[in-house]
Parts: structure tokens; C-alpha cells; sequence
């Protein structure tokens, strides 16, 4: 079997930015179970693993356009420190959820300067070259609920409420 739509597949990955530093893996813990052709991986891995089979390994180099995007500069402004209304110390590196005209998102802290905190609203990894080694360890037939949330559930459902 082969991974294409409509099918879960499971990898083992390592995710690695251009520096070599890990940013994200699956070693020690289970592997990630996806559904292919769902939008559940940034584009340019779940076109790699496009016809892969379990034992396959591959190493994948996703450009930002193909990964989390290239950053927005329109995502970065400075707020008024008032806008954190009940948190006194701000600091880089803070995440905070807000509400925006394209819905709720988080946003991190990249400058504080007196009473104006300035924050960031892309993707930790937009603008970032994404390094994958990723091996194929399982392929399934999705079934009938995962293909219509479009989403994996584990052995007792998805456990959100539609």
C-alpha cells in the first residue's frame, strides 16, 4: 500500500532548521498519524510522502512558501502595554492569544520598549526553511468519520463534539 488520499499514514520525523538545531520530533513518543490529502501537513512534506510506502525514509527540504509561509510584516505591530490589561511583567518570548480580524491567534512578544510591547503574529516558523528526515512506519485506510472531519482519531473517536 502506498500513501495517497484517503489514506493515514504514520511517520516518524525529525524536523531540523538550516542551523542544524532540532525544532521538532517524534523520537521517544509515538509516531504522527496523519490523513493525506487533508491539509494536515505543511504542503511541500505531504507532496514528498505522495506514493511512499512503510519502510520508506526521505529527506525533505520545504521552502517557506511551502511550509508556514514567508512572514508578514502586517503581523508585527507595536500595542500599548495597556492592551495586556493585569499582566505586569511583559517579556520577550511571552505567547498571548488575540482576538484579530482574521479570528483569534497567538501572538509572542518580540520587543517591550516602556509602555509600547511589540508582538508578533506569524507562525514561529514562518520564514524558516524546514528540514524533514522523515520514515514511513504505517499506511491505512482512513475511515468513513476521519475522511468527512478530515482529521485522524485515535481508537475512541476525535473526542470533539461537531
Amino acid at each position: 500500500m502506498n500513501i495517497s488520499a484517503k489514506k493515514v499514514a504514520s511517520i516518524h520525523y525529525t524536523l531540523t532548521n538550516d542551523a542544524g538545531e532540532v525544532l521538532d520530533t517524534s523520537k521517544d513518543q509515538e509516531p504522527l498519524a496523519y490523513l493525506h490529502g487533508a491539509q494536515n501537513l505543511v504542503p511541500g512534506l505531504e507532496k514528498e510522502l505522495e506514493g511512499k510506502a512503510v519502510g520508506d525514509k526521505l529527506d525533505v527540504v520545504v521552502e517557506p512558501a511551502e511550509g508556514y509561509g514567508e512572514k508578514d510584516p502586517q503581523l508585527i505591530q507595536a500595542v500599548p502595554r495597556t492592551m495586556f490589561g493585569g499582566t505586569d511583567n511583559i517579556e520577550v518570548g511571552m505567547a498571548f492569544h488575540a482576538e484579530t480580524q482574521h479570528g483569534r491567534q497567538t501572538v509572542e512578544v518580540v520587543e517591550v520598549d516602556g509602555d509600547n510591547v511589540t508582538v508578533d503574529g506569524n507562525h514561529p516558523l514562518a520564514g524558516v526553511r524546514l528540514n524533514f528526515a522523515v520514515e514511513v512506519t504505517d499506511i491505512r485506510e482512513a475511515t468513513e468519520e476521519e475522511l468527512q472531519h478530515g482529521h485522524v482519531h485515535s481508537a475512541g473517536g476525535c473526542g470533539h463534539s461537531h
